[in-house]
């Protein structure tokens, strides 16, 4: 299956709070790293009573046949010690064609990193299922501190969800006869929404911030700019404003840092016009009429 519908709003998903404006390693708020979507080593998790989450659950509904089966696609990012800074590694795990009938567990390594993927789906009635997904964390950590259980973490992690043979539910404006069984998911430390084309329903994106159904990227942002709640004009021009010493220090830093700054530098005027704003989803309203 090929997910590339949906993974430009992901890629948003994936580097939320990557990296925050003054995109430099110096600037005190990228001092410790900030990102949703963590998921630490168990034990470390154990160690601090469950305050930091180890594993994370999607669930969510499909209407259809059992013969139905779903794609699963887990996107994270590995962090890594890179001279003096951290930097991402993107990760996925990708599971094609799991079957409503029969569970599934999966095992993946990638360097330091061990995880699990566990896969199920319950029968509600004769064309409806609840299926679950859960990540977790399966990495044996003895250091109790909070940097080094980051490099051993999955970060900004979420799901990519295709279903063949059948349609998946929202849950957030389920039809009526489904509001119930909506309301029996449950949903940790993630939320899963349709994605794709507006009136898709053979897609799921299951992230780890507050999303609505088919969430789309604004077609006047010129590429990611990583800082949570970010306004693209605003940041744009603060950009364009920081000192030589400042964009020497971007530019000798974190590669998609660089990259922010050299787009930014390169964008033309007329680009900044489209950033001013815009407005979208405004219905016209017919006239009542007179009696």
């Amino acid at each position: 299956m090929n997910f590339g519908a949906v993974e430009k709003i992901a890629d948003a998903v994936l580097y939320e709070g990557y990296l925050l404006y003054p995109y430099r390693q110096s600037a005190v708020k990228n001092q410790q790293r900030f990102n949703f979507g963590v998921l630490y080593p168990k034990t470390y998790s154990e160690l601090q009573t469950g305050a930091d989450a180890w594993e994370m659950q999607t669930e969510c509904l499909v209407s259809g046949e059992s013969s139905a089966t779903v794609d699963v696609k887990v996107r994270f990012l590995q962090m890594v010690n890179r001279q003096d800074r951290q930097e991402g590694v993107e990760r996925e795990v990708y599971l094609s064609g799991c079957s409503l009938s029969a569970p599934l567990r999966h095992t993946f390594v990638f360097d330091a990193l061990q995880g699990e993927l566990e896969f199920s789906a319950a029968k509600i009635d004769e064309q409806l299922f609840r299926i679950t997904l859960a990540v977790r964390n399966c990495v044996e950590f003895e250091d109790a501190g909070r940097e080094q259980a980051l490099l051993n973490s999955f970060v900004s992690v979420h799901s990519l969800l295709h279903v063949s043979g059948g349609e998946f539910i929202s849950l957030l404006d389920p039809p009526e006869q489904f509001k119930a069984a909506v309301s029996e998911c449950k949903n940790v430390g993630t939320w899963p929404v349709l994605a794709g084309e507006e009136g898709q329903r053979d897609l799921m994106l299951s992230a780890p911030i507050i999303l609505y159904d088919y969430p789309q990227i604004a077609p006047e942002s010129p590429g990611d700019l990583f800082d949570g709640t970010e306004i693209d004009e605003i940041l744009a021009l603060r950009i364009l404003t920081m000192t030589d010493s400042e964009k020497l220090e971007v530019r000798n830093g974190d590669d998609r840092a660089r990259k922010i700054l050299e787009r930014t530098e390169m964008l033309p005027p007329e680009h900044f016009q489209k950033l001013h704003g815009a407005l979208r989803g405004l219905r016209s309203r017919q006239p009542e009429k007179s009696l």
